[in-house]
């Protein structure tokens, strides 16, 4: 046990894993309180009203995400050195993914019919101005997280998402009586809003402040023409996975009923959370990589064997206990949901190869290869769960995911390699045993 201490201890001293650590309990932090969340939900409200609640949710997130999940690879790839300009960018970003969130949910609120029964209750001007605003605020909510995590302040996320899990879980009892018809949405949203006050007197008032001192010397502040060939590179590619994070869930909704949804939504968000903890190390990553790319290859190969020594285990217990987690939440969550959850974190292996090749990929400003690795990424998820619903129903996202997943991790093997043994030096990386970091 002391020597687990003692490395832990060691690994906090180096900025790739303290970040990545930090994320990772981020992830374990609201993985914890969210099960609890949904389990009160579960418990106060009908299962129609569960599973509505989901849908609204995902449906928020999806709008919201459409430019806020574009800008996390430029924020992480350009804050680091961004020097006086950082502020600038930090709120050129809160505007951009606000305002194209909230045009993409007018788009939805004005074509509502089409989507199906689950999403009528959002029909009428104040249920769609909240849901409207709701997208708004969570677009920004959304940007604080990487803010923190590209100015090397990610110890402030999980602290953060504690308080605002712990605040929502309140307001979801408290509403079960008074609201149960939209309860859900309404106890997600207000914790949302009212958390961007204290973050982000935070972030202006002390880190932005503080970033700047201390790596004024180095800076070297990004031009926008540099940021836009960044952009146009990621930012397709980032869309593209936000078809698999989000579209692909609002898609099932509006094919199978409410109950059903709900039961496919939890073990869904469960297997995405353990995803997540791949891509935490991941983003870590790109910001090193961008402070120091001369060190890429070894950060790599570190980001790489942590990754693995924390998420195998997880996954293998998720593979394993899927039907006694789920059974948690009810006997028919476990029935309908056991197959998916155990798809979805058998995909998460694969998952960190290419997470950890993106990140390399962004610290190198490799647009265009972003793109591609991405946008294909995405469309062989899309099309084979599209060919795979008729015969699995739910369970075809999760064979369309390992499917894809798993061959895309292929093709990109060889590329990823070279990364890791010659960085961008074109000389071989020093290895972690002779650096002393493992």
């Amino acid at each position: 046990m002391s020597s687990v201490w003692g490395r832990i201890l060691h690994d906090l001293r180096n900025p790739l894993f303290r970040q990545g650590y930090a994320l990772m309990a981020n992830t374990v932090v609201t993985g914890v309180l969210g099960m609890g969340y949904w389990l009160l939900a579960a418990h106060y409200y009908s299962p129609e009203e569960f599973g509505r609640g989901q849908a609204v949710i995902t449906a928020m997130r999806l709008f919201a995400s459409l430019t806020a999940l574009g800008f996390v690879g430029a924020l992480a790839r350009f804050l680091p050195l961004a020097g006086r300009r950082t502020p600038e960018l930090i709120l050129r970003g809160y505007g951009l993914a606000a305002a194209t969130g909230g045009v993409a949910a007018l788009g939805f609120l004005l074509t509502l019919p089409l989507w199906g029964q689950t999403y009528s209750v959002l029909a009428g001007f104040g249920p769609g101005l909240f849901f409207l605003a709701s997208v708004v605020v969570w677009a920004v909510f959304t940007l604080q997280d990487v803010v923190l995590t590209a100015l090397r302040r990610a110890t402030f996320v999980p602290m953060n998402n504690l308080v605002f899990g712990l605040v929502k879980m309140g307001l979801l009892v408290a509403l079960a009586g008074a609201l149960p018809s939209g309860g859900i949405f309404v106890s997600w949203v207000i914790p949302t809003a009212l958390a961007l006050i204290p973050i982000n007197w935070l972030i202006f008032g002390m880190v932005v402040p503080r970033h700047i001192r201390q790596t004024d010397a180095v800076a070297q502040p990004p031009r926008l023409r540099e940021i836009r060939r960044f952009l146009a590179g990621d930012f397709p590619g980032t869309l593209s996975i936000l078809a698999i994070i989000y579209l692909v869930p609002v898609a099932v909704a509006t094919q199978v009923g409410e109950a059903t949804f709900g039961r496919f939504a939890m073990a869904h968000t469960l297997a995405s959370m353990i995803e997540l903890l791949a891509m935490n190390m991941a983003v870590s990553l790109t910001v090193e990589g961008s402070f120091d790319r001369s060190k890429l290859a070894q950060s790599c190969q570190m980001a790489l064997r942590r990754a693995f020594m924390i998420v195998t285990p997880i996954v293998v217990v998720a593979i394993v206990a899927a039907p006694l987690i789920l059974t948690v939440f009810g006997s028919d969550f476990a029935d309908e949901g056991t197959t998916l959850l155990r798809l979805m974190s058998l995909a998460v292996l694969p998952r960190v190869l290419i997470e950890v090749y993106l990140s390399a990929l962004r610290a190198q400003s490799q647009a265009r290869r972003l793109a591609t690795v991405q946008i294909g990424l995405a469309a062989l998820v899309l099309v084979s769960t599209l060919a795979l619903f008729p015969y699995f129903r739910v369970d075809a996202v999760g064979y369309g995911l390992l499917f894809s997943e798993l061959l895309v991790a292929f093709l990109i093997f060889g590329n990823l390699r070279k990364i890791l043994k010659y960085g961008e030096s074109g000389k071989p990386a020093v290895t972690q045993g002779s650096s002393g970091a493992a």
